[in-house]
């Protein structure tokens, strides 16, 4: 079964539980604003993740996920951070069910006060998938 994970971080939070799902997941994080950030290939289970900026996600984000195909993700599973609200996963899914993409149900999600006790966390949800 194939996985990867992307994301976008701009406090670092994000990222951090990224890289401890992708630890749970046996892969690799891969911000989606790096050159191989792309999906090319067939994907099994895409962790995707993001937090909410000013009510929306991040342009750059926002970018990644049109960029994705049904046809290359067998199922998207989401994550995000934040400081008040969950409303990223939302969004996220929206655009994903959008495009046929399935969604996961269950999703990770952490108050960006809190990333750092919720580290472990993390890694087992990337190992549930």
């Amino acid at each position: 079964m194939s996985k990867a994970v992307r994301y976008f971080s701009r406090s670092g939070n994000t990222k951090k539980v990224a890289e401890k799902i992708a630890e749970g997941a046996g892969t690799t994080a891969v911000s989606v604003d790096e050159a191989n950030g792309l999906i090319d290939g067939y994907t099994d289970v895409l962790f995707i993740g993001g937090a909410l900026y000013a009510y929306g996600i991040d342009n750059k984000l926002g970018d990644f996920l049109d960029t994705l195909e049904k046809e290359k993700v067998g199922k998207a599973v989401l994550f995000s951070t934040s400081w008040l609200s969950k409303h990223a996963l939302k969004i996220m899914e929206k655009a994903l069910e959008g495009k046929g993409i399935p969604v996961e149900e269950e999703t990770f999600y952490c108050k960006s006060k809190a990333v750092d006790d919720s580290l472990e966390s993390a890694k087992e949800f990337g190992s549930k998938f």
